[in-house]
């Protein structure tokens, strides 16, 4: 079988595991099997293979990441995609690098993680009214998923909003996210603003039941170069606070 048929076949089996999913736990199984986009399974396994020295000794995920915490969460985080040494090798969102930390120690702040760090899969951490996911599941070379891949994955975000009937906000981190949230909202019956919303740190775009707002991306360009502070994240997750109260 050629390559390209085999994406065809696998990115459909993406569709029917996601529209079949009937629960959170479901879902994530199904994600973590998932192999339809091929640049990105010989990327995500070749670096569970080779490491990162500081992480030699352990056992990489080295799979597609699925999303994590509340499954009765009022407010979904929409990120890029799992870092390569982060949550590819934990495999748990944001769990393990330098975005995770920024992340973590804000929903800390704001009252919905209950300890400040997360380091690994089975350090304790619990997050209340949130679960946070991604565009993209898998990591990708240089951290840029390409729009294709991020068309791919779009089924399990789809099967996410549809098992999180409490979802009120969305906090798309970065434009990449934006645009995939936009659309996966879209597509759940919300109608699209015109013209369509842009990305922008506290952009808002009410959209039916929910209400989509941007942050930038807790990346290290932008949190070691001050376009990202921490009262600036503290604010994204205030005012989505704010909306949910809002929203009752």
């Amino acid at each position: 079988m050629s390559p390209k048929v085999d994406a065809v076949r696998d990115a459909a089996a993406v569709v029917v595991a996601a529209a079949g999913a009937t629960s959170l736990a479901q879902l994530d199984g199904s994600v973590g099997a998932c192999r339809a986009c091929e640049r990105l399974v010989d990327w995500r396994e070749r670096v569970a293979v080779e490491k990162r020295r500081a992480f030699a000794a352990e056992a990489y995920w080295g799979r597609a990441v699925p999303g994590f915490g509340d499954p009765d969460a009022k407010i979904l985080i929409v990120g890029l995609a799992p870092a390569a040494h982060g949550a590819n090798r934990t495999g748990r969102m944001f769990t393990g690098d330098r975005s995770g930390d920024w992340l973590y120690a804000a929903l800390h702040r704001a009252g919905f993680a209950n300890q400040p760090t997360s380091v690994s899969a089975d350090d304790g951490l619990r997050l209340t009214g949130v679960r946070i996911t991604a565009a993209v599941r898998c990591a990708p070379p240089n951290n840029h998923p390409t729009p294709e891949e991020r068309d791919t994955c779009a089924p399990w975000l789809d099967a996410e909003l549809r098992l999180l009937p409490e979802a009120r906000v969305v906090v798309a981190l970065g434009g990449f996210a934006w645009i995939a949230a936009l659309a996966a909202l879209g597509r759940a019956g919300a109608q699209v603003p015109r013209p369509r919303p842009r990305f922008g740190h506290g952009a808002e775009a009410a959209m039916g039941r929910w209400t989509l707002v941007g942050s930038f991306h807790p990346s290290q360009q932008n949190t070691f170069t001050g376009r990202l502070t921490e009262p600036m994240l503290d604010d994204v997750f205030s005012r989505a606070r704010v909306l949910v109260r809002l929203s009752a």
